[in-house]
């Protein structure tokens, strides 16, 4: 996935800034993604290199990246999980979701295997706002390699409420 994103210091994943993520209020309307599926066991993903980079590349050919990454997944399973992935237009030959409606967003850092933990947090955090988790999603913010490059390893976790 070189040069994705060449503007970022890596020249793949940008630099995450949580302020505009952190304890936030979103709301979308018939924002565009693509869906795709990765395989999991027990939610560790077996072929995420491989689905990123096939979608990435569907991504570039169309001119459909989104101004600004945003990439989440739904760990529906402990066999596999939803990935979604934002565009800026509708992309050929790839399956398409709009989502819509509001969503409470937290950014938390650590290592992945404090996921469980964050879910918690964040149904707690939603919950004290008077408001109810439909479904929480999990936004990884940079890949591992960028993760280690910036010496942050952030992931947002977004509930749609």
């Amino acid at each position: 996935m070189d040069k994705l994103y060449e503007n970022s210091e890596t020249g793949c994943c940008p630099r995450f800034d949580p302020a505009p993520w952190d304890e936030k209020e979103i709301t979308w309307q018939d924002k565009l993604f693509i869906k795709d599926r990765v395989r999991s066991i027990f939610h560790i993903p077996m072929n995420f290199n491989k689905l990123m980079v096939m979608n990435m590349e569907k991504i570039k050919t169309a001119g459909a990246l989104a101004p600004e990454p945003l990439m989440f997944t739904d760990e529906n399973s402990l066999w596999g999980a939803d990935v979604f992935i934002a565009v800026g237009k509708v992309v050929p030959n790839a399956v398409i979701e709009k989502m819509s409606g509001t969503f409470m967003s937290k950014v938390f850092q650590g290592p992945y295997k404090d996921s469980g933990k964050w879910a918690k947090e964040m149904d707690k955090y939603v919950r004290s706002k008077g408001k109810y988790p439909e479904k929480i999603y999990f936004f990884y913010t940079t890949c591992p390699k960028c993760a280690e490059y910036y010496g942050k390893n952030y992931t947002v976790l977004i509930a749609k409420i």
